[in-house]
């Protein structure tokens, strides 16, 4: 029973990891572009593309990382799945903002760091809050 659930853990990770990728590049580009192109601050850029990549990472998930989804409705899934983004982006910005203007790292690769230390924190609670089981509902119970 626990190599099966280790089994899945480390397909939804590694599947979270390849969706996390691809919206960290939708994340990546769009800052990239919203401060070099359009000259806004690398901050502000960084909000507003992460938000851009939140969406596109709940979507994948929901395609093809999760099998499971505890809350029935869309809408207050999508508003957990956000608010976990949210601390992530607080998170993300902090170290975003203490990497470029502390460190003297550039802004892109600051947002590379920042990413990577986040990447665990967003599939435990996602996963925990939003696309697993009930803990009882997965343990067997015995007379």
């Amino acid at each position: 029973m626990k190599a099966l659930f280790f089994s899945l853990l480390k397909k939804q990770f590694t599947r979270y990891a390849f969706v996390g990728g691809l919206s960290f590049l939708v994340d990546f580009a769009c800052l990239y572009a919203l401060t070099e192109y359009l000259g806004i601050h690398y901050l502000i850029s960084a909000s507003l593309s992460f938000c851009l990549g939140l969406t596109a990472n709940y979507l994948l998930c929901l395609a093809w990382v999760f099998d499971f989804r505890r809350m029935p409705n869309p809408w207050h899934e999508f508003m957990v799945f956000s608010a976990i983004g949210l601390t992530a982006l607080l998170l993300n910005n902090l170290l975003l903002w203490l990497l470029t203007e502390y460190a003297g790292i550039h802004y892109l690769l600051s947002k590379i760091a920042a990413t990577a230390a986040i990447l665990f924190f967003n599939f435990s609670l996602r996963r925990w809050l939003l696309f697993s089981p009930p803990r009882a509902a997965t343990l067997k119970t015995t007379p």
